[in-house]
């Protein structure tokens, strides 16, 4: 059932692990490694090992829910024609 709080929720149905992905696909392992300074990001990164440090670590994972939020915003951004 879709509440009013899920539909404007846009992380509501993303998995982790789908977050990480597109982060990277986006920035990159070294940039995603200088916007959130964590190991797991900067050193023989992969989105498993990733993904065990995320899910122990709640800071680490809302700083990662964050960018991906702007990533997303970016993208909206970006895809608008302009005038």
């Amino acid at each position: 059932m879709n509440t009013p709080a899920n539909a404007k929720d846009p992380l509501h149905g993303m998995t982790l692990e789908a977050i990480v992905t597109a982060l990277v696909e986006y920035f990159g392992w070294a940039e995603l490694g200088q916007r959130i300074e964590i190991k797991c990001f900067r050193i023989d990164p992969s989105v498993s090992s990733s993904l065990k440090f995320l899910r122990k670590t709640p800071w680490a994972r809302a700083k990662v829910e964050s960018l991906y939020l702007f990533m997303r915003r970016e993208q909206a951004r970006n895809a608008k024609p302009a005038h």
